[in-house]
């Protein structure tokens, strides 16, 4: 290779190459990547190709994964259901009971997430997905057979255990197939099964009160067994459709498996991202600030969106509705909320950025909670509903992409993104306690408090972007610097640097 060759290729694909969706390194690889070695070199697709076969990649991958987590989800919500349907009642759910067994999920749900993707890979996307969601279908379904208060929390508890390695892990796996631009989209349509789950949730709960009686068991305890069931159904299921990585899909081409694997490699690097573990990425990983800044970013939707997910039903109940109909009436925001994640999704994907549309859904969720803690009429507090939970589903894909698209190196981006997920869901357990049943209808602390996570949203976000502005012209001034005085790092040195390597760009 001449040197002319070796510059231009020290240009990452992200930098050099953005108006073209076919751009391929030039260089082989010099650390096997994903099974690369037992591939055929990667052919030149057209952009037509590329199309096809993303669109070939998404028919396998996203139908499933998009039903799983509208299970997961589901199972997770589905006790704000439950609690219009006799459960507080029937297990004596007094004081603050109830917002306790909400939050015993949470704990365990957030410390067990990050050991969850330290293991994807070696228990293998196809068979750990699905056997744990076969494991939380079980617990769902169990609860439904609960007696008293102490089984409902020690249900909970196992539901988060199981339900932890879900979601992080199939963002993680994500972003072993797709490059990061086009990341956001996938994620938005993974994460609308969750709005849709609202959707769903509110016309089971109406569907399934009619059951109540039948076998001696209330309305409750048939919404946990029948979408419990549901689970267990759907995770038997996907151990037949799953697949695991690009280098072993049985469903594409060698070809395909080539192109998909190489463009991957050289998204983040010009010299490939490192593959194989050790103990520094997490060490890195705990000491890169943008993980921390993110953190705090994902807990200002985060507490929102679990704040209406879990009392929705109770918040329109408080406007004077009965339970059914408050049940239906939780059916239309979700609806707008999809459908505003998908077009956002797309949009942010073609324009390759994350925060404004961070930073939209954050003007929308605080326009709605304003509404909601003010003294106004029903139907302005009903709408208001419609900002939260649009905002806060929409924005939530792109503050899960944001950060996955700027940690580079697998392991350190399984485990950040880990860390971020796993301790931005605190703020679900936070907000599973501020909405008491003696604040009732307004919830004026409620709404209160998740005005305080979207303050910290509106002082995180420009941080967020004004750091990642001055690194990149930073690094830009340091590559000009560097090709003047002819001084290069090698590719070891360039891969082990990742995400801190001259020649990347963070993602706006």
């Amino acid at each position: 290779m001449t040197k002319d060759e070796a510059e231009a290729r020290s240009a990452s694909i992200e930098k050099a190459g953005e108006d073209s969706i076919v751009e391929e390194a030039s260089v082989m690889p010099v650390i096997a990547y994903g099974g690369e070695e037992a591939l055929p070199p990667p052919p030149d697709f057209t952009p037509a190709q590329v199309k096809a076969l993303y669109r070939k990649i998404d028919m396998q991958l996203m139908p499933i994964l998009t039903l799983m987590y509208l299970c997961s989800f589901l199972d997770r919500g589905n006790i704000g259901n439950a609690k219009l349907q006799g459960l507080l009642t029937q297990l004596d759910l007094t004081g603050n009971k109830y917002n306790i067994a909400l939050t015993m999920y949470f704990v365990p749900y957030c410390l067990c997430e990050c050991p969850a993707n330290l293991v994807l890979k070696k228990f293998r996307p196809s068979r750990w997905l699905p056997g744990i969601m076969m494991v939380w279908g079980i617990i769902m379904t169990l609860m439904g057979l609960c007696k008293n208060y102490p089984q409902l929390v020690g249900t909970r508890i196992c539901l988060g255990v199981a339900e932890a390695g879900l979601f992080p892990g199939v963002v993680y796996y994500l972003t072993l197939w797709y490059p990061r631009h086009m990341i956001q989209y996938r994620v938005g349509v993974f994460f609308g099964g969750a709005t849709l789950a609202g959707a769903f949730s509110g016309l089971l709960a109406f569907a399934i009160s009619f059951m109540s009686g039948t076998a001696g068991l209330l309305g409750w305890s048939w919404i946990f067994i029948i979408e419990g069931l549901a689970t267990v159904v759907v995770g038997f299921v996907s151990f037949f459709i799953l697949v695991d990585f690009p280098h072993t899909a049985k469903f594409l081409t060698p070809e395909e498996r080539a192109y998909v694997v190489h463009r991957k490699k050289y998204d983040n690097s010009s010299v490939g991202e490192e593959e194989h573990f050790e103990l520094r990425h997490i060490w890195e990983t705990l000491k890169d600030w943008q993980v921390w800044l993110h953190i705090l970013i994902y807990m200002s939707v985060i507490a929102p969106l679990y704040g209406i997910s879990l009392f929705l039903p109770s918040i329109i109940n408080g406007f004077g509705f009965t339970a059914a109909i408050s049940q239906l009436l939780t059916v239309p925001p979700y609806v707008f909320a999809t459908g505003t994640l998908l077009w956002w999704a797309i949009w942010s994907d073609k324009l390759r950025m994350r925060y404004p549309f961070v930073l939209a859904g954050l003007v929308y969720i605080l326009i709605g909670f304003a509404i909601n803690i003010s003294n106004v009429s029903i139907g302005a507090k009903y709408f208001g509903t419609f900002l939260i939970v649009g905002g806060s589903y929409a924005s939530f894909p792109g503050v899960v992409a944001w950060l996955g698209n700027n940690l580079a190196g697998h392991y350190k981006r399984g485990v950040g993104m880990a860390l971020h997920i796993g301790i931005g869901n605190f703020g679900g357990a936070i907000a599973s306690n501020i909405y008491r049943t003696q604040d009732a209808p307004r919830y004026i602390l409620g709404h209160g408090i998740e005005l305080m996570f979207v303050g910290i949203g509106f002082i995180t976000v420009p941080i967020a972007v004004l750091a990642y502005k001055r690194i990149n012209a930073r690094r830009d001034e340091l590559v000009r610097e560097a090709n003047e005085k002819g001084e290069r790092l090698s590719p070891e040195e360039l891969r082990r640097l990742g995400d801190r390597a001259p020649d990347f760009r963070y993602t706006l």
